[in-house]
């Protein structure tokens, strides 16, 4: 069965080419700090360098899936999917998210074992030089993520986004643990701060997964963007009241839906255009904004419903 689908906006199409650019950024630099960090743990067989190499696998997998998840979220809307695909980035995040909660326990497991035997760490400079040139790709992409992410208010970018800024914390931390176990003979720095990647890995993650779980389970828009809105509406002149407000974001799209007090004797053409006109006005302060609106005649409300009047 061939199923009608709806052209993408300009706006749209754009925001699809963004971040699937960001998204194969991802990927390109996650596969080569995969195959640099190999090479490092065998050359120093550090736990944290272990720890950063998970982290790097898992990379490429959560990069993969969030490009996965951008372009089904770009997908338009269909006879079966009538708002869209948008929350397939808020999916792509949190899978995202379980992946390095997986990557965290493992090193956390890891730093346990090197603790109880001891061993120590070799091939400080190799550790240190492949570290530095993770931190100087890792920088590169977190600014042009910023970029997309500012232009597109995409949650899987941001999740990817916030990934990585974790692992400048990694390499700053192999570069540590490798400098105090070799130079200064601390054996226990290696499994410690392997322990402290673990732990901030952790924290990052669920902390990502809040925005991702807002999305899924349509949580409302902050108080300043929902109170900019109402007071936005209600300066039409022949609006005499507002309820049943309701907003959610989906992806890079955001919906609105409310009722409407209107004058009783209003026509149905007079009606329609003062609609218009506040469509217009959510449109102007909320640029691709989809909106629905339903007309009440003056004083008809179920009970318990808060009015906002004009």
């Amino acid at each position: 069965m061939t199923v009608a689908t709806t052209p993408l906006r300009h706006d749209d199409r754009g925001r699809a080419q963004l971040t699937t650019r960001a998204a194969l950024a991802s990927v390109s630099m996650a596969l080569f700090l995969l195959a640099a960090k190999t090479w490092a743990v065998f050359e120093t067989g550090s736990v944290a360098m272990l720890g950063s190499l998970a982290d790097t696998a898992l990379d490429v997998i959560a990069s993969i899936i969030t490009l996965l998840g951008v372009r089904w979220a770009a997908i338009p809307a269909d006879e079966e999917h009538r708002f869209g695909h948008g929350k397939a980035e808020a999916l792509a995040a949190l899978i995202q998210v379980v992946l390095i909660s997986i990557s965290a326990l493992g090193i956390a497991w890891r730093s346990i074992d090197r603790l109880g035997s001891g061993q120590g760490t070799t091939g400080f400079e190799s550790g240190a030089i492949v570290s530095v040139v993770a931190m100087a790709g890792t920088l590169a992409l977190l600014w042009y993520q910023r970029i997309v992410i500012r232009q597109t208010r995409s949650v899987a970018i941001a999740t990817d986004n916030v990934h990585y800024q974790s692992d400048l914390l990694l390499n700053l931390s192999v570069i540590a643990a490798l400098g105090l176990d070799q130079l200064l003979g601390w054996k226990m720095a290696d499994p410690v701060f392997g322990l402290l990647i673990a732990a901030w890995l952790l924290y990052g993650a669920w902390s990502a997964g809040s925005q991702s779980i807002d999305q899924l389970m349509d949580r409302e828009w902050d108080d300043a963007s929902r109170d900019r809105l109402i007071e936005m509406i209600k300066v039409h002149p022949e609006l005499h009241g507002v309820h049943e407000l309701r907003t959610r974001r989906s992806g890079g799209h955001d919906f609105i839906q409310f009722h409407i007090w209107l004058d009783p004797n209003l026509t149905l053409v007079e009606a329609h255009r003062i609609m218009d006109e506040v469509e217009a006005l959510v449109k102007k302060e909320f640029p691709g904004t989809d909106v629905l609106i339903h007309p009440d005649p003056r004083g008809l409300a179920e009970p318990g419903q808060d009015i906002l009047h004009a």
